[in-house]
């Protein structure tokens, strides 16, 4: 028996097969090879395709059945993870009406601030644990106003995990999780929320059956099981945005525990058993995977917009030939703060750890006679580990402070570079573990069917490949307070104009 796992990402779909009875993954693959497209049509713009996550969803499974290294039939379990705050919204046929306004899409900052404050502070704290900010509600919103033609279509909103479950099974639900994550959930009455319903003017007959994570949300049916050479029937047991899926991935289930991720952005995840806030909301709190009404576990956010994409960037800039490896090997030539070379890295979209503003990414202190592209490298990878501790001293204002970080072994954390900066300068061990977010979604799937009884079984072969430990922590608070009063100067300027 096997479980799939798909982690639907920004820059591309990662499928995952598992052996039920090992817990091991005997495929793990990418579709596209090359990142895929975040299209922006106006500056602070983010969307995608919706149609083009599915082909790339099912790209992704035939690329890992040609591995040959299992029976497609033998799949008896689907999980899937996905890009959180994404806006889907579709007719009443189940497609899609525009292209989805994603996680870094800046445009309905304005109209979730409007709500926070008709709302009220302290009201929408106490029921959302957020501000409507930037959030899906708020994107949904911005569509009613500037899109009312295309608003009046709309049969379903979902997000974009119960999108890619729909097309498998033409089933569609959503869960507390996700509606959480869209600011639609009420923690304190737990329904959807009818001060933003009311608000906004939103009919709660928009938004799909509600299920708890780990359930029955569908069924592949006959058409797409022949189509990727899966048994019909096959059950989506799973859903979940990709940090909380993230976090469930390495076994982060109980307060205390802290997970964290570094990919196209930046994320810690706390759990806690507490329904508890940022009041400026630069920090977010959602439901996590395990909550339910009567048990709160609620999953502490901190995010950075501007992380692996950084890297990116400068990999196309810098060294379009270069593979990431090759990047860390020349980053590891500069020393610690890169001879003076500072770097901001918040160049997508609006950064709720500044309080939703865009400031942009820059390079500071570039002295044209000295700094080569391994000092420009080892100031982004320094960079963004400085923004990590800026928000992780945020969370520990609101009475959080980590002890230990658990990470998957992926993305930016596969850079001995970047894990030595990352520990540096939060003062924080991390803890690397192999599994990652599709390997996550597919254990998701073996409990949400029953196949694992409790979440200790599904992790029983979890296995710790290292602990980081941080040195040199002095050096890097030197380093950090230089960088800060940097970010500090383009906050006033921003907050001027």
């Amino acid at each position: 028996m096997f479980l799939l796992g798909i982690d639907l990402g920004t820059s591309s779909v990662k499928i995952s097969v598992i052996d039920a009875a090992t817990r091991q993954a005997v495929s793990s693959v990418r579709y596209p090879e090359t990142e895929a497209e975040i299209l922006s049509p106006r500056p602070g713009w983010a969307e995608q395709d919706p149609e083009t996550w599915w082909e790339n969803t099912k790209n992704a499974i035939r690329k890992s059945h040609a591995t040959g290294t299992y029976d497609p039939r033998q799949i008896k379990a689907i999980g899937i993870a996905y890009q959180m705050h994404g806006l889907v919204i579709t007719d009443a046929a189940g497609n899609p009406l525009r292209n989805s306004i994603i996680w870094c899409d800046s445009r309905a900052v304005e109209t979730g601030e409007r709500a926070f404050d008709a709302m009220g502070h302290a009201f929408s704290l106490e029921h959302h644990l957020n501000s409507p900010g930037n959030f899906t509600a708020a994107k949904l919103a911005w569509v009613k106003e500037h899109e009312p033609g295309l608003y009046e279509k709309i049969d379903k909103v979902m997000l974009p995990g119960d999108f890619i479950a729909y097309k498998l099974s033409g089933h569609l639900t959503t869960s507390i999780s996700a509606l959480s994550e869209g600011v639609f959930w009420d923690f304190r009455s737990n329904t959807l929320s009818e001060s933003i319903l009311n608000y906004f003017g939103f009919s709660a007959g928009l938004f799909p059956e509600i299920q708890p994570v780990f359930s029955v949300h569908g069924e592949v049916s006959q058409k797409v099981a022949g189509e990727l050479g899966l048994s019909p029937g096959t059950a989506i047991g799973y859903k979940a945005g990709d940090q909380p899926n993230n976090a469930f991935s390495l076994n982060v289930l109980e307060p205390g525990e802290v997970a964290a991720t570094a990919g196209t952005s930046g994320v810690i995840y706390g759990v806690s058993d507490a329904l508890v806030y940022d009041p400026a909301s630069r920090v977010n709190t959602f439901a996590h995977v395990n909550y339910l009404p009567g048990h709160i576990r609620t999953g502490i956010l901190l995010c950075i917009n501007g992380t692996g994409i950084l890297y990116s960037w400068a990999r196309k800039i810098l060294a379009g030939n270069f593979s990431y490896p090759e990047l860390n090997r020349l980053a590891a030539q500069a020393p610690p703060g890169a001879d003076g070379l500072r770097v901001l890295p918040f160049g997508n979209g609006a950064e709720r750890i500044l309080r939703n503003r865009t400031i942009g990414a820059h390079i500071e202190n570039i002295d044209l006679n000295r700094h080569s592209a391994a000092h420009i490298l080892k100031a982004i990878n320094e960079g963004i580990a400085f923004s990590f501790r800026y928000g992780l001293d945020i969370m520990r204002d609101n009475g959080y402070p980590p002890s230990v970080i658990k990470a998957g072994h992926s993305n930016l954390f596969l850079s001995e570079v970047f894990r030595k900066d990352f520990v540096g300068a939060t003062g924080v061990p991390v803890e690397l573990y192999e599994n990652d977010g599709s390997v996550g979604a597919a254990l998701g799937a073996g409990l949400g069917t029953g196949y694992f009884k409790e979440p200790a079984e599904a992790f029983s072969n979890l296995k710790k490949i290292k602990t980081v430990e941080p040195e040199a922590t002095g050096c890097y608070d030197e380093l950090y307070e230089e960088w800060k009063e940097i970010l500090n100067l383009k906050l006033q300027k921003n907050g001027n104009r």
